[in-house]
């Protein structure tokens, strides 16, 4: 067996779950599984059509861009994904996954340019934030490196607004659509369903109501705080 089996049988798993939850369709998306300890990360292979995954499939892919194992070409948003793990490395050992999907209602807020406000509980349970939204790239940006600084934008988006990775877990890049990671490439595509409901939700809301206001704060802290603050009680302990 190829080396790596774990990390290649993580990323398959998060893969197809992608499809599985309709967040992609032929070869849109990908999802990646990191382990920060050996500084590698094993991503879907380039244009392969779900059907035609494998574990063995999966690219394994250093912290330098290089391909350590795979016979196939990685994906080509393998450098978003390098660089996100190089910047939530730096800050946070325990994101170990990440998903990239074109997911309809997250890609047309990402068109629309808009953060998507926190207008209801749904979203105060897994942000207590608006979920950014980044600018455009710029037209140098583009021609330097599209998918290296795709990462960067992201990087800086969240720098801007002071937004650490273990507090937001997705993000919507202008134009583009959304990136998520977790604590595992499993929930890393958790969160990109999370999201594309989260972004349903909120366009049905400001279609009912345009002038739709956010969320009083003390609702959208009390919802986050009952799922992950330190006197949690949501779920089974």
């Amino acid at each position: 067996m190829i080396g790596h089996k774990y990390l290649r049988e993580e990323a398959y798993e998060a893969n197809m779950e992608i499809k599985r939850r309709g967040l992609a369709i032929y070869t849109w998306g990908n999802s990646s599984a990191f382990d920060p300890g050996k500084g590698i990360f094993a991503i879907k292979p380039s244009g392969v059509d779900y059907e035609k995954l494998s574990p063995d499939s999966m690219v394994l892919v250093d912290l330098q861009g290089n391909v350590a194992e795979g016979k196939l070409k990685p994906s080509s948003d393998t450098k978003t994904h390098l660089v996100l793990y190089r910047e939530f490395n730096a800050q946070d050992k325990n994101i170990r996954g990440i998903t990239h999907t074109h997911s309809t209602y997250a890609a047309a807020w990402a068109q629309a340019k808009k953060p998507v406000p926190v207008f209801g509980t749904t979203h105060a349970d897994y942000a207590l934030c608006e979920i950014p939204c980044t600018e455009y790239m710029s037209r140098e940006a583009v021609k330097n490196d599209y998918e290296l600084e795709t990462g960067s934008l992201i990087a800086d988006t969240l720098k801007k607004y002071s937004l650490k990775p273990d507090a937001v877990s997705m993000i919507l890049v202008a134009g583009h659509g959304p990136f998520t990671w977790g604590s595992s490439a499993a929930n890393s595509v958790f969160n990109s369903a999370v999201l594309e409901e989260i972004c349903k939700m909120a366009f049905l809301t400001v279609t009912l109501d345009p002038l739709a206001k956010p969320l009083p704060d003390h609702i959208i802290q009390k919802h986050w705080e009952r799922k992950h603050g330190a006197g949690a009680y949501y779920g089974q302990r």
